[in-house]
């Protein structure tokens, strides 16, 4: 079984953070602060690019593919920030209808700037996400691909 790349580690989110060119720099701040707030947890490093908050043990049915997974956090890719909301455990559609410029893929909601997106809507939908992964603890048997 090859072991996940993407693993918690000891990093400085700050830091990490604050090496984003300008317009992710703040964006991620904004959206630390956000996470912070709403999960009560300590920010992580998940690799060289990801700040998780939480973490779950999941292991596949389909695959021997076992390991542990941030339960929400994000990226502030050059691309888009990249949300991981788990957007496949659950019914999200109201919260997305009414959010404003973005795409999903995945288990992930990819943002060009905040500035896109009713903030408000955003902090309902990262709720709601992080409160039904707490209350599910991974126990819905899938990776963290939300593919079973």
């Amino acid at each position: 079984m090859a072991e996940l790349k993407t693993q918690v580690n000891d990093g400085d989110v700050t830091a990490f953070l604050n090496a984003a060119d300008e317009k992710r720099r703040a964006d991620g701040l904004v959206l630390l602060d956000l996470f912070k707030n709403i999960t009560g947890e300590e920010p992580k490093m998940w690799g060289a690019s990801i700040v998780g908050f939480g973490q779950y043990h999941y292991k596949s049915e389909r695959s021997s593919q076992e390991g542990d997974w941030m339960l929400t956090g994000f990226s502030p890719r050059k691309a888009a920030l990249t949300l991981y909301l788990m957007l496949g455990h659950g019914n999200y559609d109201g919260y997305l209808e009414k959010l404003g410029k973005h795409k999903k893929g995945g288990g992930c909601l990819y943002i060009n700037k905040l500035a896109d997106v009713d903030m408000g809507v955003l902090e309902e939908l990262i709720t709601a996400s992080y409160k039904h992964m707490k209350e599910t603890n991974g126990g819905f048997g899938k990776g963290h691909d939300g593919k079973s």
